[in-house]
């Protein structure tokens, strides 16, 4: 039998529910045993009691009860084929002995479900480098995202990470191509965020809806979302390049957030398509002509304390060739945007 363990929810497993969080992270526990360690009250999250149905948000710490060995999840080494293994080495863009950070390529999913059987986490097999387990992943970004992605290559690495990012002591910055010109130039965005409704064809279940800030508290399942914006270039009217921070972590948050202002991200066709009103005239999430359709969201730059050294540590990842493309097309380059275009709201 394992021993009594605390295990905290880690960014990017909140909102489900308790059974499939249960399930990713002890493969081999039956339905019928985690119904029943819950009855029992030997399984709770955050000191309370559960059902299997109970949704677990970041951050909470859940009670495991001792597990039988022959249940207990082992560690095996997922086949990896020599493509996979060299794209994902490909994308490293900086190592050290506890912390991995990947320039993840737009298209490619950061885990598993809904049909995703290729995807960052099973090619972390091949992001060993000599270690026993493969790292972990401490945040994720969504399929179509690119950018920087970081991975803790030690069980103790994780946690210390996890707990930086539920706590708010990691800044990320993305940039974007969005349609149209979002005014002022420097703002905020406090939209809630609610799960749609439905499962149907159009993606229902799986979009954010935003809610108003006054309506936040009576709308049911409802969560508070907070995201700065800055915009740096833009091109006539027609369209711009902004910086995001997520001050919150929630689903879809930036592609929701931007496109309830009336900016969709270009190439997101979820919250962009081309019935969506924006100020800009109406284009929907597409420009035309030699813009490419993949969607302009990267994850340019994360900045946090190392766990063993303390320093401050910045990671800057290059854009992806869509978006570069689509840089060079407006005359735009890199050594034209602050690395940090918030840097003097934090000052203030």
């Amino acid at each position: 039998m394992s021993r009594v363990q605390t295990v905290y929810v880690a960014e990017g497993e909140g909102d489900q529910r308790l059974d499939r969080w249960f399930k990713r992270r002890y493969p081999q526990i039956s339905q019928g045993m985690i119904e029943k360690i819950c009855r029992k009250g030997e399984c709770r999250v955050d000191g309370n009691r559960v059902k299997s149905s109970t949704r677990v948000e970041e951050g909470q710490a859940v009670r495991i009860p001792p597990l039988p060995n022959t249940a207990a999840p082992v560690v095996t080494r997922t086949f990896i084929t020599e493509a996979d293994k060299k794209l994902i080495q490909s994308c490293i863009i900086y190592r050290d002995d506890t912390i991995i950070a990947l320039n993840k390529p737009a298209g490619l999913a950061t885990q598993g479900g809904s049909g995703q059987t290729r995807h960052v986490d099973g090619m972390a097999e091949a992001l060993r480098f000599g270690l026993e387990e493969k790292p972990r992943l401490v945040h994720r970004l969504d399929r179509d995202t690119s950018g920087v992605l970081l991975m803790a290559r030690t069980r103790g690495t994780a946690k210390i990470l996890t707990a930086a990012m539920r706590h708010r002591e990691t800044r990320k910055i993305y940039w974007a191509l969005v349609a149209g010109v979002p005014t002022p130039y420097l703002a905020e965005i406090k939209y809630g965020l609610v799960k749609a409704s439905g499962h149907g064809r159009s993606g229902e279940g799986e979009k954010m809806v935003a809610v108003h800030p006054k309506d936040i508290d009576r709308t049911h399942g409802a969560k508070r979302a907070h995201t700065l914006y800055a915009t740096l270039y833009r091109v006539a009217s027609r369209a711009a390049w902004v910086a995001l921070e997520p001050l919150t972590g929630r689903t879809h948050q930036l592609r929701a957030h931007m496109a309830e202002i009336g900016h969709p991200i270009i190439g997101d066709g979820k919250y962009g398509g081309a019935s969506q009103e924006n100020l800009g005239n109406g284009w929907g999430a597409q420009l035309g002509g030699i813009i490419s359709k993949k969607m302009h969201l990267h994850a340019r730059m994360i900045r946090f304390e190392h766990p063993e050294t303390r320093k401050l540590i910045t990671i800057i990842a290059p854009l992806p060739e869509h978006m570069k493309q689509s840089w060079e097309t407006f005359g735009w380059t890199d050594s034209m945007a602050s690395e940090d275009p918030f840097d003097s709201l934090y000052k203030s």
